[in-house]
């Protein structure tokens, strides 16, 4: 007998016929001459069926190797088994590390600790100081244009930054760098970025009035437009255009101008080393800075929006008069007795 093979058993007799039907009945009904043939045939049906079954076990078919893309070009679907991760099935979960984004460098680099001393419209000249502050280097009305005094003593300044005995008429946040476009036109020409960009090809023309900068201290940035030049140079295109530190040796070497507003934003006293870059009027966040001024590019477009919306609100009360007035008088009109 061979015991590796499981006990033979017709598939006609248990299957087909049912249980009822046993190889003894089954060789009663039939004729004796046949009943070797019938369990003959049973035999043989029995062990061909009981090998194959026994062979599927023990013999599988070799597996493939995946094909990392199908013939479409398309990536293999991937199998739906194992650990499941954020995008499908995997075999082990997907980590993902934490990431920062990418820190672009600024078009115009920081010029870093440079020793920044306070002034303002209208200061009177001093020995520290012998050039007046009533007008700019561009700007022979200045303290006119801005509105008046620009006083620096906290205790007359309010919340906005700005002086409490009036509403200037320009940025309140103002600076000053040693460097004068419209004296020095041919060293413009060639240290100015923006030189060619911006200039109308007038000789009194500045291209460098009103230009932004941003200035930090610690945390804290501030953004001003530059108005004047100084403090104590006004040709030191290397430091305000190129790498080099501030020519100037008076107040500790200072090499930046601020406003009060300016102070009073960034809490800092004269003499203290800031940081401070050009920008260009599209990386100006918003901020007090865009609030005031008729030299304050911000300020014209709100003014122009401002403008557009009154006009457009004077078109929508007249349209609507004129309905009225024609609706009331057809009611007037079918309101009377016939």
């Amino acid at each position: 007998m061979n015991r590796g093979n499981p006990p033979l058993r017709s598939p006609v007799s248990f299957v087909k016929l049912g249980p009822s039907f046993t190889p003894r009945r089954i060789t009663s009904m039939i004729s004796t001459p046949w009943k070797i043939s019938v369990l003959g045939l049973a035999l043989a049906l029995s062990v061909s069926t009981s090998a194959w079954a026994q062979a599927t076990k023990t013999t599988k078919p070799a597996a493939k190797t995946p094909d990392p893309k199908s013939a479409a070009g398309k990536p293999a679907p991937v199998a739906k088994t194992g650990v499941q991760g954020s995008v499908g099935p995997s075999a082990l979960p997907r980590i993902y590390a934490p990431t920062r984004p990418r820190e672009v460098a600024p078009k115009y680099p920081w010029k870093e600790k440079i020793a920044t001393t306070i002034f303002w419209i209208g200061e009177v000249p001093t020995q520290g100081n012998p050039v007046p502050n009533h007008k700019s280097s561009w700007d022979p009305n200045w303290q006119v244009n801005y509105g008046g005094y620009d006083d620096p003593d906290p205790s007359n300044r309010s919340w906005n930054f700005c002086p409490k005995n009036f509403t200037p008429k320009l940025n309140p946040f103002y600076v000053a760098l040693p460097f004068n476009d419209v004296q020095n036109r041919e060293i413009a020409k060639i240290k100015i970025p923006w030189h060619k960009a911006k200039w109308t090809g007038n000789a009194s023309d500045t291209v460098c009035e009103n230009r932004w900068l941003a200035i930090r201290s610690g945390s804290k940035v501030c953004y001003a437009q530059w108005s004047d030049c100084g403090p104590f140079n006004t040709t030191d295109h290397d430091y305000v255009f190129g790498n080099s530190r501030p020519k100037n040796q008076e107040n500790d070497g200072a090499g930046l101008d601020v406003s009060p507003a300016v102070r009073d934003f960034l809490g800092i006293n004269s003499g203290a080393l800031c940081d401070w870059h050009f920008v260009e009027d599209s990386e100006v966040p918003d901020g007090p800075w865009k609030r005031f001024g008729k030299n304050n590019a911000f300020v014209k477009n709100d003014d122009a929006e401002l403008a557009k919306l009154r006009a457009e609100y004077q078109q929508l009360v007249k349209k609507r008069d004129e309905w009225l007035n024609s609706n009331i008088q057809e009611y007037r009109n079918n309101a009377r007795p016939r």
